[in-house]
């Protein structure tokens, strides 16, 4: 966003994005806690990094293997993810937002949209979901030891294809891996339909800011 006060925007921004900005930092925290890695400073204040970008918050971990490591990068999109379920089966009724549109009922879609605002303290828990899924992806620093990890996996894996241990795969972990798969993309489903929703309100907030302040807002 470009305003004449950039110090009040990335205010305003880390207050609405704060319970999100919790949860991602805590995770890393609480991972690192378990996995007996030590932890160093931890804050959830805004910092404005060199070349604009801003980081919401950090948890410094002392340097450890890459399994632990990649474990400490993914916690905050388990628990996102986690979080995000929950909220959206058992506060928001989206469950079956994601059916319809998975069925292309668009009618019954938007019949079903229209009544969900009137669920009790909906706003609440439509705010907790919208800033938990979208500050629940990892950045790059947490990224960092996918590769090796994925490396690892890979080469477990062509092993055990090469060991002739493929049909004991196909039947037992196959279809574990196809019911995670089936899990995310219902997660990924109700994080999209949040989105959706917010969509047109923040595309109309945007236009109206922009003329009444003029300014660009993006």
């Amino acid at each position: 966003m470009t305003a004449r006060k950039p110090q009040l925007t990335i205010g305003l921004f880390s207050l609405l994005f704060f319970p999100g900005v919790l949860l991602h930092e805590s995770s890393h925290f609480i991972a690192a806690i378990i996995l007996r890695v030590k932890t160093r400073r931890f804050s959830v204040i805004p910092r404005v990094l060199p070349g604009g970008n801003v980081r919401m918050g950090y948890v410094e971990t002392a340097l450890t293997d890459p399994v632990r490591d990649a474990l400490i990068g993914v916690a905050p999109l388990v628990s996102g993810l986690a979080v995000t379920a929950a909220l959206g089966a058992t506060r928001l009724g989206l469950l079956p937002l994601a059916g319809l549109a998975f069925e292309g009922q668009w009618n019954e879609l938007l019949g079903a949209l229209w009544s969900i605002p009137r669920l009790q303290d909906f706003w609440l828990w439509f705010y907790l979901a919208f800033t938990i899924s979208s500050t629940m992806l990892p950045s790059a620093a947490d990224r960092r030891a996918w590769l090796p990890v994925m490396i690892i996996i890979g080469a477990v894996l062509l092993i055990a294809l090469l060991a002739g241990a493929g049909a004991w795969m196909l039947k037992n972990i196959a279809p574990v891996i196809n019911r995670g798969l089936n899990m995310l993309a219902m997660i990924f489903a109700i994080s999209l339909a949040i989105h959706l929703i917010l969509g047109i309100p923040a595309w109309l907030s945007r236009a109206l800011i922009s003329r009444l302040v003029g300014l660009r807002v993006a």
